[in-house]
């Protein structure tokens, strides 16, 4: 059955990280979600857990000719990752993408900062991190983000996601060390699709719903 919305989505996910937690195998967590729309989600599950919230922001790298289809993303400043078999099918070279890249660049800091103002980056070192985002259908934003925190340390690297396509959510299986999916459709075309309300989450909401986070911390 289709969720709500991303809230309920989030209520749905927390309940099962829930009786994880409780085992006592999660400590020390940290909570980031892939904004703006697996914010409200990582709102719920980082509320349940008791754990701080935060963002990590990463952006799509889509096509000059059709924007719609992405082929790449980033994270912070580390190259991009691109889907080789797409860019070959698109007869594109990464230096063709270049402008692209820059100005995804540009948007991400800009996001960052509207998010997040001066506070630092929260550091993973050491810690057990969830990832949270309202859905996979590609994956790619996911394993950019997954890998971009591998590389600082965590001591346990979940994804966590409401619904996903089963292929992607079987490759994601290598890209952290605990997967959990509640909804595996057999036809994911959309994430939207799961949800009954699925509206923009405005860069307003995401910083409204952080410094509520950074107030309580």
């Amino acid at each position: 059955m289709p969720f709500r919305d991303r809230t309920h989505a989030g209520q749905e996910l927390a309940l099962r990280l829930v009786e994880w937690a409780d085992s006592g195998d999660l400590i020390n967590l940290l909570v980031l979600a892939l904004p703006s729309g697996g914010v409200p989600v990582a709102a719920e599950v980082a509320r349940a857990l008791h754990a701080p919230l935060d963002v990590l922001v990463v952006r799509e790298i889509s096509t000059p000719i059709r924007p719609e289809t992405s082929i790449g993303a980033i994270v912070a400043d580390d190259p991009p990752l691109y889907d080789r078999q797409s860019l070959a099918m698109m007869h594109l070279s990464e230096d063709r993408l270049g402008d692209v890249v820059a100005r995804q660049r540009n948007e991400l800091h800009r996001r960052e900062y509207v998010y997040r103002g001066r506070r630092p980056v929260p550091s993973v070192h050491g810690r057990t991190v969830v990832l949270v985002d309202d859905g996979l259908a590609t994956g790619l934003t996911a394993t950019a983000a997954l890998r971009f925190l591998r590389r600082h340390g965590p001591a346990r690297l979940v994804l966590a996601v409401p619904v996903g396509s089963p292929r992607t959510t079987a490759a994601m299986r290598a890209e952290c060390d605990d997967l959990i999916c509640l909804e595996q459709p057999s036809s994911l075309h959309a994430v939207g699709e799961w949800y009954e309300e699925f509206g923009q989450v405005t860069d307003a909401r995401v910083a409204e719903t952080l410094q509520t986070f950074y107030a309580t911390a």
